[in-house]
């Protein structure tokens, strides 16, 4: 299946995309389209290769066949030079957050301001607070990754990876391990971001009713290839077997357990 959009702002786009580890063929002729100004969530079986996708999508995994294009820009062959600045327009969320511990939330997330731009330290501190506010953590500006919850950690991970203002964030799992409420606190906050963001989101999550509440575009990964594509409702009705298996989280059909 391809599964493309019928709008015509794209963000990203995979072309049939092939990619192996070593003698294993993680996806085979994989097409996709990420709308812009759109939250795309990408699901499937734990191992399918979901975040690989997100790894294609900012260049830190080149495919092995196919293209992968943000914008009009073939990023597969780029040069690493050229690639580091378009990486710089995608704002990372880590799975689990990839904070330093031995660094502040303040210093975790004013990182890459300091990294990439020449910003005087007393903006970069504004904009810190500034983030850590709309992420409900600005109290906790002072304190370890270790000091703080889970939940407050995967938060501190958002407020890094949109604080250079991104054209696009992609998250890894960010309610993995979490309980309900702390759940519905997160995907409301990614809703919330991309709006103040104005850009687009890629969501990779097991999580599916966080996915129905977030999610403008759902895409199913199964064996290399994306099966099902669309909105939340055609997801929901999809006359495919795997998906309807997926979804209702079935032992009888034909993925194999």
């Amino acid at each position: 299946m391809t599964a493309t959009a019928s709008e015509t702002n794209i963000y990203a786009r995979l072309e049939d995309v092939g990619v192996r580890y070593g003698p294993k063929v993680v996806m085979q002729h994989l097409s996709l389209d990420i709308v812009e100004g759109a939250i795309t969530c990408i699901i499937g079986l734990s191992g399918a290769g979901k975040s690989t996708i997100l790894r294609l999508i900012n260049g830190l995994r080149r495919p092995d066949e196919g293209r992968v294009l943000i914008g009009d820009r073939d990023i597969s062959g780029m040069a690493e030079r050229d690639l580091i600045a378009i990486r710089e327009t995608i704002g990372f969320s880590f799975q689990f957050a990839a904070l330093f511990d031995s660094l502040s939330i303040f210093d975790n997330v004013a990182l890459p301001l300091r990294e990439r731009t020449k910003m005087p330290e007393e903006k970069i501190r504004g904009l810190v607070e500034e983030t850590l506010e709309s992420v409900g953590l600005v109290n906790v500006i002072d304190r370890f990754p270790a000091e703080l919850s889970g939940g407050m950690v995967k938060r501190a991970g958002f407020a890094r990876a949109v604080i250079s203002n991104p054209h696009c964030v992609l998250y890894d799992e960010p309610t993995t391990g979490l309980d309900p409420i702390i759940t519905h606190v997160l995907t409301d906050l990614i809703i919330r971001l991309r709006q103040r963001l104005n850009g687009t989101a890629v969501v990779v999550s097991h999580d599916l009713e966080s996915i129905f509440q977030m999610a403008d575009y759902v895409a199913m990964l199964f064996e290399g290839a994306i099966i099902a594509y669309g909105t939340c409702e055609e997801i929901k009705a999809s006359p495919n077997p795997i998906v309807q298996q997926f979804l209702q989280g079935s032992e009888v059909g034909p993925i194999p357990i």
